[in-house]
């Protein structure tokens, strides 16, 4: 199948080479101009002058806001979890008084709350674009919200017990 899919591409890119030296491509209506590209040619005609004037009027389909809400929280949270990963990293590299370790253990655990309600709400509005994307092919995966949680669990853990094994040894 490759090797016919492959001599049907060098007999197209044979036959617009031939008519490339005979001249045809030569004074064509537009030649040197931009590509005008104002207009979808795959959009159905009876939607043209509906999508135009949301176009104009800086209207976002819901399902494309959706998206970058998405990206904008799935960034946050990386964000989040990297600031708080340093800050668990320099408060294990010192030593603290118990108060100050079980408030360090409280805001951790808050920290693991916050996060979980986060994922879960991300998760709903991953479905929630998914029903209305208009083509399976723009879908996103869905995250697992425990596999998440672990994820950022044992960043953080890591960060915490090398801050030790590195305060240990000097």
């Amino acid at each position: 199948m490759a090797k016919y899919m492959s001599s049907t591409e060098e007999l197209v890119e044979e036959q617009i080479r031939k008519a490339r030296e005979r001249g045809d491509f030569d004074n064509l209506e537009g030649a040197g101009k931009p590509v005008d590209l104002s207009e979808n040619p795959f959009e159905p005609p009876e939607m043209r002058m509906v999508n135009r004037m949301l176009k104009n009027n800086d209207f976002t389909p819901f399902w494309i806001q959706l998206g970058k809400d998405i990206d904008a929280v799935t960034d946050k949270i990386e964000r989040e979890v990297e600031q708080f990963q340093r800050y668990c990293h320099n408060f294990a590299a010192e030593k603290h008084s118990n108060v100050t370790v079980e408030r360090f253990n409280q805001r951790k655990k808050l920290f693991y709350l916050e996060k979980r309600k986060q994922f879960e709400k991300l998760k709903k509005d991953i479905l929630n674009y998914n029903i209305h994307c208009p083509t399976f092919r723009l879908g996103r995966a869905n995250i697992e919200v425990d596999d998440e949680m672990l994820r950022v669990i044992t960043r953080i853990e890591k960060a915490i017990e090398e801050a030790k094994d590195q305060s240990s040894i000097e």
